[in-house]
């Protein structure tokens, strides 16, 4: 089983979906808290580490093998609580982050929120140190998207994203950095990438769940 840690309840059908594409009969478990990203952006993503490893806990106690985190902003702090748990955890960004690395130096991203903007450009360097390569990360606030999206216009919230991946000047990718962003890609033809996470996020993290290695040293307590 995959359990998956949202902070949106409209990413279940979205990775529902995924699931039936990229994995077909992996069972995955929903956990989701929005609580979490209106504490990290107030306080800090750390002030989220105590409730997403007993999260974690929970979820590996009822059969868990991995979790993805799909929310961008405590994606790090969800990967290292799983890493204390024993419990391979996945940000959901993270494959999209090493694409991005591998497609060129000059990468635009793209988020609604300011709290995605340093968990994003720290996970952007790490993959290119990774990589071994050297990096030019410019971040791009989209104005009024997220406010759109907490209204319930999630239309508006996309046109407002693509509009701004439009405007783009140099780059070689350019990346949405949450997930709730993705939609917003279709359809654009811009002529360099634009990356999203969910649909490789997934793919990841069901290759993890579905991997034979041991879970004994898991520490649930």
């Amino acid at each position: 089983m995959l359990a998956l840690l949202h902070t949106s309840s409209l990413h279940i059908p979205v990775f529902d979906a995924l699931r039936d594409e990229e994995a077909p009969g992996l069972a995955m478990h929903h956990v989701v808290r929005p609580e979490l990203l209106d504490r990290a952006r107030a306080q800090g993503p750390d002030a989220v580490a105590e409730d997403l490893t007993g999260e974690l806990a929970e979820a590996a106690r009822n059969g868990a093998r991995a979790a993805l985190c799909t929310c961008s902003t405590i994606g790090s702090v969800a990967e290292a609580a799983g890493t204390a748990l024993g419990l391979p955890v996945l940000r959901v960004d993270r494959p999209m982050a090493a694409a991005a690395v591998a497609a060129g130096p000059r990468i635009t991203v793209l988020v609604t929120v300011e709290s995605t903007r340093i968990p994003t450009e720290d996970l952007i360097e790490q993959e290119a140190h990774r990589a071994g390569r050297t990096v030019a990360v410019r971040t791009v606030l989209v104005p009024g998207a997220w406010e759109r999206f907490e209204a319930g216009d999630h239309d508006g919230c996309l046109t407002a994203v693509a509009a701004a991946a439009r405007e783009i000047g140099e780059a070689d990718v350019i990346v949405l950095a949450q997930a709730s962003m993705a939609p917003a890609a279709e359809g654009l033809d811009l002529g360099v990438p634009v990356l999203t996470g969910p649909r490789t996020g997934l793919r990841a993290a069901a290759q993890s769940a579905a991997s034979d290695t041991s879970l004994s040293g898991l520490r649930t307590t």
